[in-house]
């Protein structure tokens, strides 16, 4: 499945957020989106999934324009994993894993034997299927967003568009989800995800993409992309960036002046 963003404009009505953004994604490759708030990561996300439609361009799958498939066809494609929240309603785990196969069920029927299996799969397949008679409410943050990633991979989708899913979470759970992600991309899944965090796109992704007032402001490999000039226009903070021993990479703010 390949995923395609061509000339693509977006916003709310009238209002246009992001102009003129091209690039692909394709299987088992992890595209991170990496900007300032407001630089139009969220509002790119929603258009992405159909939530929103274009305002110039397209969003293809395979050469397919979004526009032409129905939500039960573009939720088989791609599926959505939001920032990690509270809920309301204690709801086990594995009925919140359960709810993403919706997209698999007909109208006012109940999700038969093969969708509780998919779901069970799921959880499973996170390592987290003793977690699935707990309450939603009463599970870590972490665990939380690892609920959220196994009820997307329910839906059975190809492609995962994942926003910040490190955000508020300790560096312990950090982690472990962006383990899991590094794990599903080696799997095929092609996953496109957002985020602050520099260090992050060096973990995990192939290809980095820089948003920056609706624009592309770089596109391809971290080391090439991601440099102290590009973090300052993103950010306007001056940072390090090395080689650590074992090869990983880090990046690194100054010591801040506190004017003493």
């Amino acid at each position: 499945m390949m995923l395609e963003l061509r000339d693509l404009s977006f916003g709310y009505g009238a209002r246009t957020i992001g102009s003129s953004v091209s690039l692909t994604l394709g299987p088992g490759e992890i595209l991170a989106l990496l900007g300032p708030n407001g630089a139009g990561k969220t509002t790119l996300f929603k258009t992405m999934l159909g939530l929103l439609p274009p305002q110039a361009g397209d969003v293809l799958f395979d050469g397919a324009s979004l526009a032409t498939l129905s939500r039960a066809e573009r939720a088989k494609r791609i599926a959505y994993v939001p920032q990690a929240h509270a809920a309301l309603f204690p709801f086990k785990v594995r009925d919140v894993v359960l709810m993403g196969r919706a997209a698999q069920v007909a109208p006012f029927s109940a999700p038969g034997r093969r969708d509780r299996e998919v779901a069970a799969g799921a959880l499973d397949r996170l390592g987290m299927s003793h977690l699935g008679e707990r309450p939603y409410t009463e599970i870590s943050g972490g665990e939380r967003q690892m609920t959220l990633i196994a009820r997307a991979l329910a839906q059975e989708p190809k492609i995962l568009v994942m926003d910040e899913p490190t955000a508020s979470l300790d560096y312990g759970n950090q982690m472990r989800v962006l383990s899991h992600v590094r794990r599903l991309a080696a799997e095929g899944m092609a996953i496109v995800l957002s985020t602050h965090n520099p260090d992050h796109v060096f973990m995990v992704a192939d290809r980095v993409a820089l948003l920056h007032e609706g624009r592309l402001a770089g596109l391809g490999q971290p080391a090439e992309v991601l440099t102290p000039a590009t973090v300052k226009r993103l950010y306007d903070i001056d940072v390090v960036m090395g080689v650590l021993p074992g090869g990983s990479f880090q990046v690194s703010s100054p010591r801040l002046n506190t004017g003493e």
